[in-house]
């Protein structure tokens, strides 16, 4: 049994050890001398610097939260003018829910650990679990948004918009309908969102899993390498094709023949005219799947120009997009940009949606292996989001934080107890109020309030109004004030609030 002496030196020494000089002795590390610190420690006791939680997140100040809102509720506003209704699924998903999904992109899911005998991870997308929400309940027809966020282990990059959390709004059609009528509406779909946005000019790249596939077959590629070769041919929009083509034959094992003959094919672009140039081709005419996807490419391009969108879209061959459950059509839109005025085509600042066609998806959840075909879209709200963001700081604009109506202000003392009443009144008439928390607030003071908060009207009480029956309503933007009767104010500020 330890004597008292004993006890009192291992607690010194455990208590030691829980501090930084301890952890620091204990792995070899300096302590700091005794004359101060090194330059850039902290003493000891003294309160850590506060960070957000991890590289590639970050907090959302006000000003950012209400732009972010109004930009979602632009995206909202257009996914049910076309008829969506909304779902939520839950942010973790099995492990194996998850698994098998994203081809080489599913080493940057978010994994985590045993907790009571399930395996976890967090939501990598809102695709995959919307497959398993309409297998487990059995639903095989739904027009569905969901704006969520998702998570995924990757290299930041925030100036880009590129975050490991991060918001997604997708929009989907499950069902078995005609071909590429749902296919184009998604695409119109993005069409009116960013041009709602006014973001500039864009470029919406299609193309179908099934032509791609139908290229990897005639030029000899086995079915085994469809889904790698994918993912290469998708990194034609961020590397020349030199470097594809060395990532092919050098880490893939593909003969430089080969190799050449997809460059031949995954460099092309256009439109109509290319497709049929592709239908008479010798080699991919000969291909059944290659056949079906122009089939439906050629149909959708009919649609598309119907809807008259067809100057914003381009049968683009490289792109391949990596994610394992695409089956057919699948689509990105570009944000454009010249680099300066003698440049005749407008390069790429990045992809702003994405999406395509998954019929197999569903069926992989389904115990009987029920197929439901699908086809959704996901506007990068992020990449949007830090466009704007850039925008308003160049332009100066301020945005509201608020949107608060009206302030209740009185102009001199002991008047507390008629603004409390005054905006109890117009709280209860559904009147967005607000009032400052001091008993005795200074006039000039509850005025700039407003101006700084972007408030539009003042509603004055002292005194005079209150023997008068009236309250004294101010335009802060005009700074014209008029005596409204108490009994008619809630109907004057509804009238001024109209749009």
């Amino acid at each position: 049994k330890p004597s008292t002496a004993n006890k009192r030196i291992e607690k010194e020494q455990f208590l030691h050890a829980a501090t930084p000089a301890g952890q620091r002795a204990a792995h070899g590390q300096p302590l700091p001398s005794a004359a101060g610190q090194d330059k850039g420690e902290q003493k000891e006791g003294a309160a850590r610097p506060l960070s957000v939680p991890g590289q590639g997140t970050r907090d959302h100040p006000p000003a950012h939260t209400a732009l972010r809102d109004r930009l979602l509720a632009a995206v909202v506003a257009c996914f049910k003018r076309h008829g969506a209704a909304a779902i939520d699924t839950p942010v973790l998903e099995l492990r194996e829910t998850l698994m098998g999904k994203y081809g080489e992109e599913a080493k940057l899911i978010y994994e985590l650990q045993d907790q009571g005998g399930e395996l976890l991870a967090l939501r990598y997308d809102l695709t995959v679990p919307f497959a398993r929400y309409l297998a487990m309940n059995k639903i095989t027809n739904m027009k569905r948004y969901h704006i969520a966020k998702v998570y995924r282990r990757d290299n930041p990059a925030t100036t880009r918009g590129r975050y490991r959390e991060f918001y997604q709004c997708d929009f989907d059609i499950a069902g078995q309908f005609d071909p590429m009528i749902p296919d184009a509406e998604c695409l119109k779909i993005v069409h009116e969102i960013l041009s709602d946005l006014q973001l500039g000019d864009f470029l919406i790249k299609v193309n179908d899993r099934r032509i791609l596939n139908g290229i990897f077959a005639v030029c000899g590629i086995p079915e085994s390498k469809f889904i790698t070769m994918c993912c290469s041919v998708d990194k034609l929009d961020k590397v020349p094709w030199e470097e594809v083509r060395s990532e092919m034959v050098g880490e893939k094992g593909l003969s430089p023949e080969a190799a050449d003959h997809i460059g031949e094919y995954v460099q092309l672009h256009g439109g109509l005219e290319l497709i049929e140039q592709l239908l008479q081709d010798p080699k991919l005419s000969q291909n059944k799947l290659a056949k079906e996807g122009l089939g439906d490419m050629k149909l959708l391009f009919e649609y598309l120009t119907l809807f008259g969108i067809t100057g914003k879209i381009s049968f683009d061959l490289s792109l391949a997009r990596g994610l394992d459950y695409y089956t057919g059509v699948i689509f990105e839109a570009v944000l454009l940009q010249q680099e300066n005025d003698h440049v005749e085509e407008p390069v790429s600042v990045g992809s702003v949606a994405g999406g395509g066609r998954y019929d197999g998806l569903v069926g992989m959840f389904d115990p009987k292996g029920r197929k439901v075909p699908c086809v959704g879209i996901s506007i990068g709200i992020e990449r949007i989001f830090s466009i704007l963001e850039q925008r308003m700081k160049a332009s100066g604009e301020k945005v509201r934080t608020t949107e608060t109506q009206v302030l209740v202000a009185t102009p001199h003392k002991h008047l507390l107890a008629a603004r409390l009443k005054l905006i109890s009144e117009l709280w209860g008439a559904g009147i967005k109020a607000e009032m400052l928390y001091k008993k005795d607030p200074k006039l000039l003071k509850q005025l700039q309030y407003c101006e700084d908060m972007g408030i539009p009207l003042a509603a004055i009480v002292g005194d005079q109004e209150l023997t008068d029956g009236v309250v004294k309503l101010r335009d802060v933007a005009t700074r014209k004030e008029v005596d409204i009767p108490r009994e008619k104010l809630v109907d004057e500020i509804r009238r001024r609030l109209e749009p």
